[in-house]
């Protein structure tokens, strides 16, 4: 075996007028084949987006106080056999929606035909984000597009904490939140543009509850029952219209954990919790023993 590598920034994509867009690409141990002619074992792949209300945050990280706690994600899943990309998104300070979204299909591109250099099985890639890049990863598996864009597809989605139905998050919200999406320049309006209540098309068009299909790929979606930034319930509701499509859908909640996995005795028992079921769901999905 040989050591786990990890290749950083880069260039994945250059939207026109905007900066050069980077990845981390973190590789598994890869086992060598001496004999000859043997065919090398193929990997499957998980892009990760990250979260930060599409107006912060950076590639590789999942946030302040997960960073904090010190446990590698990208390792646990290097070391479960999955190769790991983590990619940049235009942020809101410099792009509107659908920019983040093309951006993230761009990064799923570019894994896609990279797939050969880097050991990566095509059929297996996968998208996982946290909060914004979880509404991301969300989106990307459900909105397919046109032939041309099938480059931009994951086989299945794992989602922290993200936005599913923009135009409900503010009725949604929890009695103690501390962000809602009807605030006066909340992140969900700088998102698309606009004020929620005032445009109602744009916020179906960032919303992925709207695209869920039959043909939607498998979700895993974790969330806390004390978040007080994104609703609950707009896991539980992108939940249940997969389950309505007939689709392939497991939904955790976990109990009394706050935005990033924060727990009443800051403990890191739920961000285990959710990186646990996380790594087996995708184990589970790329037929890993």
């Amino acid at each position: 075996m040989t050591a786990e590598q990890i290749l950083e920034g880069i260039e994945f994509a250059c939207p026109g007028g905007a900066e050069p867009l980077l990845l981390d690409l973190y590789l598994p141990a890869a086992e060598v084949h001496p004999a000859e002619g043997r065919t090398p074992k193929l990997f499957p792949a998980i892009v990760h987006f990250h979260g930060g209300g599409w107006r912060t945050g950076e590639r590789s990280s999942l946030g302040p106080v997960l960073d904090g706690f010190g446990f590698s994600p990208f390792r646990r899943l290097t070391d479960a056999g999955f190769v790991v990309v983590s990619a940049d998104y235009r942020l809101s300070t410099a792009a509107r929606f659908p920019a983040q979204l093309e951006d993230a299909k761009a990064a799923v591109h570019w894994l896609r035909s990279h797939a050969q250099e880097y050991g990566v099985d095509p059929n297996r890639i996968y998208a996982w984000g946290d909060s914004a890049g979880g509404h991301l990863a969300s989106l990307v598996g459900l909105t397919p597009g046109s032939a041309a864009a099938t480059a931009g597809t994951v086989a299945a989605v794992a989602a922290w904490y993200a936005p599913a139905d923009l135009a409900r998050m503010a009725e949604q919200s929890l009695p103690n939140a501390v962000a809602r999406a009807d605030d006066p320049g909340s992140r969900e309006e700088l998102l698309i543009g606009a004020v929620l209540a005032e445009a109602p098309g744009k916020a179906a068009a960032a919303s992925p509850v709207g695209y869920v299909t039959p043909a939607a790929p498998p979700f895993l979606l974790v969330h806390g029952t004390a978040d007080r930034f994104v609703p609950p319930a707009q896991s539980t509701s992108l939940a249940a219209a997969l389950e309505a499509a007939g689709t392939d859908a497991e939904l955790l909640l976990i109990e009394d954990a706050d935005h990033m996995w924060v727990l009443p005795d800051h403990s890191q028992a739920a961000a285990e919790k959710a990186m646990d079921a996380t790594v087996d769901f995708f184990l589970r999905q790329a037929h890993v023993p």
